[in-house]
């Protein structure tokens, strides 16, 4: 990984972060490296740095970046949407990712954005434990993305089983942002009719359709006025049913729901396939946040590269369908190969965010 590499992206990202000149070219020695050295771990970026200076004092000013620099929760933000060219609306996904560190747990809340070629995360948040998220600290992450884009810009969230609530869904459905969440089948509703009974008992009933209208909670919760009457879509999976809570049109949610998995791709793409995020030793949330920060910008940059290789082509697909490799895996290793053949080249893409930069091309 040669300096100019290093020197070409800091003069990017200079108008784009407040930071000093040493402060910034440390942190492009962050992305940079853990893309070369597929590690967050800072003792495998340290000997990723190019010339003659010792591991152990890059090792030591890493080490002083993440104990210093003090940045605004959600600084990605902007330039993750100017690197991948995104405008209008999008999706997006929310989910958890955990791991230890010894005795301690990691457990980050992440609402990301999906696309056909995409999948970045945009905001996250590190909850204590090894618990479940409460409403209120998702209502907390989407009121930080609604103070940076209007609800238009999302074509429709996505939730697992893990994010109902009454409270949540009455959030969404007063800011007018259209969601399917999954739900499961031993939950309890209150039909338009006023019957409480669980999705369950209410799907045995096939002659009256798959597709209904209810509010979550029981009698007593629908009588008090806290759950909105949502649409409930069902379909039957080999052993299960999907059922998704929605806003929307019921055949909409369920057909978009299936791209939700895109986030679980994201997480294997944060660690063992990609960056092994779980390599870090860093346990302090301020810290563990900065750390998502940079694998945001390292994931959309691998997302992006992969997009300016292919254009209007895909990946090739083997006899199965599914891709040779993935958009993430290609721009990724094409990234690791021009660190060390072309290093400007590599970094190509980061010239999307200034704004002279031509406005995107191909398909998202």
């Amino acid at each position: 990984m040669p300096n100019r590499a290093i020197t070409a992206l800091t003069e990017i990202l200079r108008p784009e972060i407040d930071l000093s000149k040493s402060r910034l070219e440390t942190l492009c020695l962050m992305v940079l490296g853990m893309v070369s050295a597929r590690s967050v771990n800072l003792s495998h970026i340290a000997c990723e740095r190019p010339g003659t200076v010792q591991t152990a004092s890059t090792y030591r000013r890493l080490q002083r970046f993440f104990q210093h620099v003090r940045l605004d929760e959600d600084w990605t933000l902007p330039l993750l949407i100017r690197l991948l060219g995104q405008n209008g609306s999008w999706l997006l996904a929310l989910d958890r990712t955990n791991w230890q560190i010894g005795k301690t747990e990691v457990n980050f809340l992440v609402l990301a954005l999906v696309t056909r070629r995409f999948r970045v995360p945009l905001i996250w948040t590190v909850i204590k434990g090894r618990g479940c998220s409460d409403t209120e600290m998702r209502i907390a992450l989407m009121g930080r993305y609604l103070a940076h884009f209007p609800a238009t810009t999302i074509r429709l969230l996505l939730a697992d089983r893990e994010f109902v609530g009454a409270g949540w869904m009455e959030f969404l459905c007063k800011n007018n942002i259209p969601f399917a969440i999954r739900v499961r089948d031993n939950l309890r509703i209150t039909s338009e009719d006023g019957h409480d009974l669980t999705l369950r008992a209410r799907l045995r009933q096939a002659r009256r359709g798959r597709t209904f209208r209810a509010r979550l909670g029981g009698r007593e919760d629908a009588a008090a006025g806290n759950a909105p009457l949502l649409t409930i879509a069902a379909k039957p999976l080999r052993d299960d049913w999907l059922i998704v809570a929605t806003n929307v049109d019921a055949r909409t949610a369920l057909r978009t729901y299936r791209k939700r998995w895109a986030i679980e791709c994201l997480f294997g793409d944060a660690k063992t396939r990609g960056l092994n995020i779980e390599d870090t030793r860093l346990t302090d949330p301020r810290k563990l946040g900065l750390l998502m920060s940079l694998v945001a910008l390292a994931l959309a940059w691998a997302g992006r590269a992969a997009a300016d290789k292919l254009g209007k082509h895909t990946p090739p697909r083997k006899s199965h369908g599914h891709y040779a490799r993935s958009w993430f895996r290609t721009g990724f290793d094409h990234i690791r190969s021009r660190l060390r053949s072309d290093p400007l080249d590599a970094i190509a893409s980061w010239h999307r965010i200034s704004p002279k930069a031509r406005k995107p091309r191909g398909v998202v």
